[in-house]
């Protein structure tokens, strides 16, 4: 009932656009009977591409020159994190602008439920047309399976898949259309030029679009790089970071030589789009974001490649730039304050000059967006209620970054505390330093108060798990996702419908 309420008002403010002048014939003349169009929302989304794996983010190893560029165009955000840092759990938040606390998205491959207001059901009921590329990974019938379109969340274009890393033989669905497709060639490439049809044929529609590009790689497996770009990085040129063990050196430079090689033709795939917007004229009425949902370890901390969930920054922070229409003299620059998931949607509504939803927990950051100061500081919360797979054995927590420190705590008290401005690779925990108290009784009662303001007690897994009515197989320690070939729901939070009941109060 107050899901359709919000529509309602939605749909009435979709139709309302405020009324104003519009640059018709270059000499500034207007008629204030035209309505003034919304900006288009572009949403870059890769999939776990850490943030120093990044040119412009100072890795002198890798080569990202379209990135590099667009970082020049935008607001760069340094410091943002993952909220939890792996795939459902993150674009849950991104969607909902909700932590996964209080839906229940706390793990991978869980359906998101419907009752949940998204980013694409508030676009569209304000007069937005909708779309969605690639990877989708919130629908939990299955990673092969069709999302059906009831269950998109509002994205009405659709060419995607729940959840696939075969880059060079990538599933999709195209639409309506109940067939499997698959992309041809290496994937980024492929997706990126339909996206760029895309782009060509809603142009110069009269309304505005959401359009979501969800990119699977550098993600894992990196040895189905093209060969031509891993020839790009050989192995023994690599830099290896001084927080890698020795004995991980060797695995860490093999799985770089890929991660890099994805990294440079996403790049390259990216920066075909960026050209393509700015061809067809969309480059100043639209809102363009590059993120990703998580990072990658690769080896820091002893940890091997592949893994994440972690609250170090290599698992956690992830690149986020912003460019809206009017940016001008804010085209390059640097915002120290951190950003955490759900702070994303209602920054970009507020961009949009729409309402924020009381439902949406994250803050509004479009004023730093728009007045950005590196000088501003603010507390990011980061999360892992309920560690699965790879991370199974490894403890819950609840942690807090600014822009100078990181404080994580686990059930048992505080566990890592650093100084990243005088410690970039985290190598010196300062927890329980006698000359660092005060500091760590000041981030903790921080801590907290993030906690509470979204009601989170931070108990134990068995404690969420139960609490959202999920389970998982302990052969892999997982939801399982991989006997399901007939496309029925694995597992959802249920329970999260109840948390509906607080809208409009």
């Amino acid at each position: 009932m107050e899901k359709d309420i919000m529509r309602q008002v939605f749909a009435i403010l979709g139709v309302c656009f405020f009324l104003g002048c519009q640059q018709g014939d270059g000499h500034g003349e207007c008629s204030s009977t035209q309505k003034v169009k919304k900006p288009n929302i572009i949403y870059i989304l890769t999939d776990q591409w850490r943030t120093s794996s990044l040119g412009y983010a100072g890795n002198p190893d890798i080569k990202t020159p379209h990135l590099d560029k667009f970082a020049q165009e935008s607001v760069n955000f340094i410091n943002a994190v993952s909220v939890t840092p792996v795939c459902t759990p993150h674009r849950a938040a991104l969607l909902t602008g909700r932590f996964p606390t209080t839906t229940g998205m706390i793990v991978n491959d869980i359906y998101l439920p419907s009752e949940e207001l998204t980013m694409a059901e508030i676009y569209k009921e304000a007069g937005y047309n909708t779309a969605y590329y690639g990877k989708w990974h919130l629908d939990g019938h299955g990673r092969q399976n069709n999302v059906l379109a009831e269950r998109r969340q509002g994205f009405d274009y659709w060419k995607a898949l729940e959840c696939s890393h075969a880059y060079n033989k990538m599933a999709y669905y195209d639409n309506d259309d109940p067939e499997m497709k698959y992309w041809e060639g290496y994937s980024p490439f492929a997706i990126t030029e339909d996206v760029k049809k895309y782009l060509t044929n809603h142009a110069n529609d009269s309304d505005p679009f959401l359009l979501f590009l969800a990119i699977g790689t550098p993600h894992y497996p990196h040895e189905s790089a093209p060969r031509k770009y891993k020839q790009m990085y050989p192995k023994d040129s690599l830099t290896i970071p001084p927080n890698v063990r020795p004995e991980l050196h060797e695995r860490t430079r093999l799985e770089l030589q890929g991660y890099y090689a994805h990294g440079t033709a996403t790049d390259e795939a990216i920066g075909g789009v960026l050209a393509k917007i700015k061809e067809l004229g969309l480059w100043d009425n639209s809102i363009i974001v590059f993120s990703a949902d998580h990072g990658e370890m690769m080896g820091a901390h002893g940890v091997k490649p592949f893994v994440k969930q972690l609250a170090w920054d290599e698992s956690i922070r992830v690149p986020f730039l912003v460019r809206y229409p009017s940016i001008d003299n804010n085209e390059g620059a640097v915002v120290n304050a951190p950003l955490t998931t759900p702070d994303v949607l209602p920054s970009l509504l507020s961009l949009s000059e729409l309402e924020i939803p009381e439902s949406i927990q994250g803050d509004d950051l479009s004023e730093l967006m728009q007045n950005p100061n590196p000088q501003t500081d603010r507390t990011a919360l980061v999360m892992n209620a309920a560690p699965f797979g790879a991370n199974y054995f490894d403890p819950e927590y609840r942690g807090i970054r600014t822009k100078q420190y990181t404080y994580v705590s686990t059930l048992e008290g505080g566990a890592l505390l650093f100084d990243n401005l005088r410690d970039r690779f985290q190598m010196d925990n300062l927890i329980n330093n006698p000359d660092y108290k005060k500091l760590q009784e000041d981030l903790d009662k921080k801590l907290k108060v993030e906690l509470a303001e979204i009601g989170d007690e931070f108990k134990s897994r068995e404690y969420y798990m139960e609490k959202w009515g999920l389970e998982f197989d302990m052969s892999r320690r997982a939801i399982n996702w991989w006997d399901n070939t007939d496309g029925c729901m694995v597992q959802s939070p249920m329970a999260a419908t109840n948390s509906k009941k607080n809208l409009n109060q």
